[in-house]
């Protein structure tokens, strides 16, 4: 027997009946809640709003006063890793919008931002965090699973397998993704090396969320418990022949939560039952906010429910030209819905316990090239971005951090996406050292190889 072969049998993970026996466990978190490796623990779920595309920093909630008087001239580029949209000359641009500072805190704020600016004492806003990826697909894996390449679990799968759900008919990780997916699609709420159960369910944003979600009119559900049961035995008798496919164990355990969630979701998702002050809180029928309102909302419920991690995308902030334009629509469409979640979580008692995160996967340059007449934009910049949370033991009406003066690089609370991953993690009572999982060889964790808890963000 070699060192590996001990160590790997000691843990109990070798492919024989422990292996087996450990994906079932785990399987079975979704069933159990677990228990927090820290305290106190400040947060019992999480909300993530995901800004795919990469929203401004510069023309959200980071002004920079010294790029009026910068604007068009000619900008020079230094040696850092560049998208290949950065070629050419560059010119200084300067915010097509205006500012002002809201809440007793004074927060600042892009003044469209109209309704968020009514809750911008429940947030910390972070100006530190740096990501290391230009480009989307990697970037999105980046923020999303801790490893730029792909093939890792997500974060909300790390939750789960550290805390497991509380409520055992609905899965632990749900995801509400527009039509279109984010450029590596269902990777970025992939299960990784992590059983199958741990996975993100995601909710279809048009029609039914779930297909099949209700049973044919013409099969009972003591017909359908039969069924399953007699398919479980036929499954069970497979796996005593065949111990090294463990991901059986996991196909049952998924079929089972299945059939739970058919007395749940039906329910769950009928909006129509909320009030209509509700309704209209979250822009609901409102040509705007209604796609993001709904799906807001949505979260608001499945939290409620007992829901673990709840991942919310909306997209397309990727504003190369016309970011007068494309971002003063993207915010309008986004502010009302945002705001209502977090007054709603306050209202019910349940933002002390929620924990919401506001990011994308970079965020934009103070410069770009000039494609003809005013069409002004901005590049992709990973060394400066827009952060916020709420919620779930932070730092509520603080601003942490800051970037220079021209918004090019974060210089004040600098850290780096596994930072700011292991801060999340401790914020849900979890130790990212703590939290790891037995794969190829070595125990990984999310932050691949440690980091560092960001106090500054912390209560």
């Amino acid at each position: 027997m070699t060192r590996r072969t001990f160590f790997h049998d000691l843990y109990g993970l070798g492919a024989s009946l422990g292996s087996i026996a450990l994906t079932s466990m785990l399987s079975s978190t979704q069933a159990a809640s677990r228990r927090p490796h820290v305290s106190p623990v400040r947060a019992k779920q999480c909300i993530f709003l995901y800004m795919e595309g990469g929203p401004s920093h510069l023309d959200t909630f980071d002004p920079k006063p010294r790029l009026n008087s910068l604007h068009l001239k000619e900008f020079q580029r230094g040696g850092e890793e560049q998208s290949a949209m950065s070629s050419g000359k560059r010119y200084y641009v300067q915010s097509p919008f205006s500012f002002r500072q809201a809440g007793d805190s004074g927060a600042w704020m892009n003044t469209r931002w109209k309704q968020l600016a009514g809750v911008a004492d429940e947030i910390c806003f972070y100006r530190g965090l740096q990501g290391l990826s230009v480009n989307h697909p990697t970037a999105n894996f980046h923020i999303n699973t801790g490893n730029r390449f792909g093939g890792d679990p997500a974060l909300g799968a790390w939750v789960n397998l550290g805390l497991g759900t509380e409520n055992s008919n609905l899965p632990g990780f749900v995801v509400l993704p527009e039509l279109s997916y984010p450029q590596g699609g269902p990777a970025n709420w992939s299960n990784g090396f992590l059983p199958t159960g741990f996975q993100g369910t995601a909710l279809r944003p048009q029609g039914s969320p779930l297909l099949n979600i209700r049973p044919p009119a013409t099969i009972d559900r003591t017909q359908q418990r039969r069924n399953l049961d007699f398919l479980g035995q036929l499954n069970r008798r497979h796996a005593e022949r065949h111990p090294q496919h463990g991901e059986l164990e996991a196909r049952m355990q998924n079929y089972e939560l299945a059939f739970r969630m058919q007395t749940q979701v039906p329910d769950l998702v009928d909006l129509s039952t909320e009030t209509k002050a509700t309704r209209s809180l979250y822009g609901i029928d409102q040509p705007r906010t209604d796609n993001l309102g709904r799906r807001c909302l949505l979260a608001r419920k499945l939290v409620e429910k007992g829901v673990r991690f709840v991942q919310l995308y909306a997209s397309t902030w990727d504003s190369h030209d016309y970011i007068a334009k494309a971002h003063g629509s993207l915010i309008d469409g986004v502010d009302r819905p945002i705001a209502a979640l977090i007054t709603d979580l306050k209202q019910r008692g349940l933002l002390d316990d929620t924990l919401i995160v506001w990011m994308g996967e970079f965020g934009r340059t103070p410069d770009n090239g000039i494609r003809g007449g005013i069409k002004y934009g901005r590049d992709h910049n990973p060394n400066a971005m827009a952060v916020w949370l709420a919620g779930g033991g932070v730092r509520a009406g603080h601003t942490v951090g800051a970037t220079d003066e021209i918004g090019s690089t974060a210089v004040d609370v600098v850290h780096p996406i596994q930072d700011l991953h292991v801060t999340l993690l401790r914020l849900l009572g979890l130790d990212d050292d703590r939290l790891t999982y037995f794969h190829a060889g070595r125990f990984k964790q999310l932050s691949q190889f440690g980091g560092e808890v960001i106090e500054d963000l912390i209560a």
